[in-house]
C-alpha cells in the first residue's frame, strides 16, 4: 500500500493527514519533523493500550521522545468531566508543561476527550492524532471537533482545537472487530451522500470487502475517499458557522438521539448514525428531495452494514425529547439535514411533526 498525505487546509494552520500502512512506527519521526520536543502524554484506552498504544510509545522513545502512556477505560462513558479531570490530575502531577503535547492513540471516545483535554489543560496545549478505528479514521480524527457528553445529550460540552498532524494507519484496523468495521463504514457512506455519487456507487460495489478489509487498495481508496471529503469540508467551514460542515450531521441527529435514548450502551456510533441516516433519507423522500429509487439503494447498502435491532419499547416521544436538546437545534427550530439526491444535501428546517411521520415509517422495521 502506497503512502498518501492529505491536507486540512486551513491557512497557517494547516495540518497533514497521514494515510499509511506501517505508519506508526514512523510516529516519533513525524513527531520531530513537525517540531514538536516536549514531553508526550499518551492518551488511550485499555484495550488499545495493549494493540497499539504501547507500539506508539516505543516509536516515540526511539525517537528520544520522553512519553508517557494514560490509559482510560473503553467506552463513551470515559467521555466524561470525571475522566477529563482525572486526566488534567495526571497531567498536573506528571509535570507536563505547555510545551508538552498530548497523542490520541485511539477511536472516537479517546481522540474527542484527549482533544479536548489538549484544548484546555494550561489554556491549550498541542495534540496528535493517531485513530485505530476505521470510524475514527474517515471522520472524528479530521477536523478539531473535541469534546465530552452531558447527561442530557452528547457531545454537549466541547473546543475546536486543531491537531498538529494525524496519522492513519490501515494496519491496525486488523484488531479490530467486524462490528466496529461496520460501524465505521458508516461514517465513509455519510460522507459519500453528502458529497460524492461516485463513493457511493464505489462503495455498493466494494462494501463487503471494505468489511473483510480487502483487497488492501480498496480499502486505502475508500479512507483516501473519506478523508479528502471531510478535510473538503472543514477547510471550507471550520466551526460550523456557513452551514457547510453542518452537512457532516446528515443521520447524526436521529443517531445521537438513539445513543442517548439507549443509554450510549445498545448501539455503537456509526450504527446510531446509519439508523439516523435511514429516517434522515426518509425524511427526504417524504419532501420530495430524493426519489424513492435512491431512497432504496441508501436502505439496501445501510442493511448490508448489518444494523443491530433497536429494543421494541424504544418510545418515539423519549427520541423527540433528546433531539430538543440536541445542539442543532436553533431558536426552539428543528434544524436537519436532507439529501436532495445521492452525493447532494443541504441543512433545513422542518416542523417537529415531519420528523415524527419519518422517526416512526424508518424505525419501523426495529
Amino acid at each position: 500500500m502506497s503512502a498518501r498525505t492529505l491536507w486540512v487546509e486551513l491557512g497557517e494552520r494547516r495540518y497533514p493527514v497521514y494515510l499509511e500502512a506501517g505508519g506508526l512506527e514512523e510516529l516519533g519521526e513525524l513527531y520531530r519533523q513537525h517540531g514538536l520536543q516536549g514531553r508526550a502524554a499518551i492518551v488511550t484506552d485499555r484495550t488499545v493500550e495493549k494493540l497499539h498504544a504501547r507500539r506508539a510509545l516505543r516509536a516515540l522513545k526511539e525517537a528520544g521522545i520522553d512519553a508517557q502512556v494514560i490509559p482510560v477505560p473503553p467506552g463513551e462513558s470515559s467521555k466524561s468531566w470525571e475522566w477529563a479531570d482525572r486526566l488534567y490530575t495526571r497531567l498536573l502531577w506528571g509535570g507536563f508543561d505547555r510545551e508538552s503535547v498530548i497523542v490520541a492513540v485511539g477511536g472516537g471516545v479517546v481522540g474527542d476527550l484527549a482533544g479536548f483535554v489538549a484544548a484546555t489543560y494550561l489554556r491549550g496545549v498541542r495534540w496528535v492524532q493517531v485513530p485505530t478505528t476505521l470510524l475514527a479514521q474517515v471522520d472524528a480524527s479530521v477536523g478539531g471537533k473535541t469534546g465530552i457528553n452531558h447527561r442530557l445529550g452528547k457531545n454537549l460540552i466541547g473546543a475546536f482545537h486543531q491537531p498538529r498532524f494525524v496519522l492513519i494507519d490501515p494496519q491496525v484496523l486488523e484488531t479490530l472487530p467486524e462490528r466496529e468495521r461496520r460501524s465505521g463504514i458508516a461514517e465513509v457512506l455519510k460522507v459519500s451522500l453528502v458529497r460524492d455519487a461516485e463513493l457511493f456507487a464505489f462503495l455498493e460495489e466494494h462494501v463487503d470487502g471494505l468489511i473483510r478489509l480487502e483487497p488492501p487498495a480498496v480499502v486505502e481508496e475508500a479512507l483516501a475517499r473519506a478523508v479528502r471529503i471531510k478535510a473538503e469540508i472543514v477547510a471550507e467551514d471550520e466551526r460550523e458557522v456557513k452551514g457547510v460542515r453542518t452537512l457532516l450531521n446528515f443521520g447524526h441527529t436521529v443517531g445521537h438521539a438513539l445513543e442517548a435514548a439507549t443509554g450510549y450502551r445498545l448501539l455503537l456510533h456509526g450504527e446510531a448514525v446509519a439508523w439516523g441516516m435511514r429516517v434522515e433519507a426518509a425524511l427526504s423522500r417524504a419532501r420530495g428531495a430524493l426519489s424513492p429509487e435512491e431512497e432504496e439503494r441508501v436502505r439496501a447498502l445501510v442493511h448490508r452494514l448489518g444494523l443491530p435491532p433497536l429494543p421494541p419499547a424504544l418510545d418515539i416521544e423519549t427520541l423527540m425529547e433528546y433531539i430538543r436538546r440536541d445542539k442543532k437545534v436553533r431558536a426552539a427550530k428543528l434544524r436537519i439535514v436532507l439529501l436532495r439526491g445521492i452525493g447532494h444535501a443541504e441543512p433545513v428546517e422542518i416542523p417537529e411533526v415531519e420528523l415524527l411521520g419519518a422517526l416512526r415509517e424508518g424505525l419501523q422495521s426495529r
